[in-house]
């Protein structure tokens, strides 16, 4: 049995609530105050992963991702849907993790092997049909 299939409705309905949260604090530190979420076009994999579409209060767009996994936020237009999203983060982070390993700090060297395992754990997701099939 997985952990996901463990956790009972309020479990699952508490992650959701706390990695919302979550993601709206990630992006006022970024100076990005949210005013809308997106739900319908929101996904998550609890408790792996959340790709939130927001909108802060100017009307700008953003795929937000958190979870088991580094925070991390995108301009809506790179991605029409949140498995698009997901593809993007895998991708970007795997060209920064190149950047990190190639530093001469081991802290850097470190956190790029860490986004090198979440990026092919997300692309992973990414390319799972069974994940993305509607209702």
């Amino acid at each position: 049995m997985t952990e996901q299939q463990t956790m009972s409705e309020q479990q699952r309905s508490d992650w959701i609530k706390e990695h919302y949260q979550e993601a709206t604090k990630y992006l006022a530190s970024k100076g990005i105050i949210t005013s809308v979420v997106a739900p319908e076009q929101s996904r998550y994999l609890v408790p792996l992963v959340a790709v939130w579409l927001l909108t802060d209060k100017d009307g700008n767009k953003f795929w937000v991702i958190n979870g088991d996994l580094p925070a991390d936020h995108v301009q809506s237009d790179v991605a029409s849907n949140a498995r698009e999203a997901m593809r993007h983060f895998s991708m970007k982070w795997q060209l920064q993790a190149e950047n990190l390993i190639e530093s001469n700090d081991q802290k850097q060297q470190e956190f790029g092997q860490l986004l090198i395992g979440r990026a092919e754990g997300l692309y992973q997701i990414f390319d799972n049909e069974d994940l993305w099939k509607e209702g």
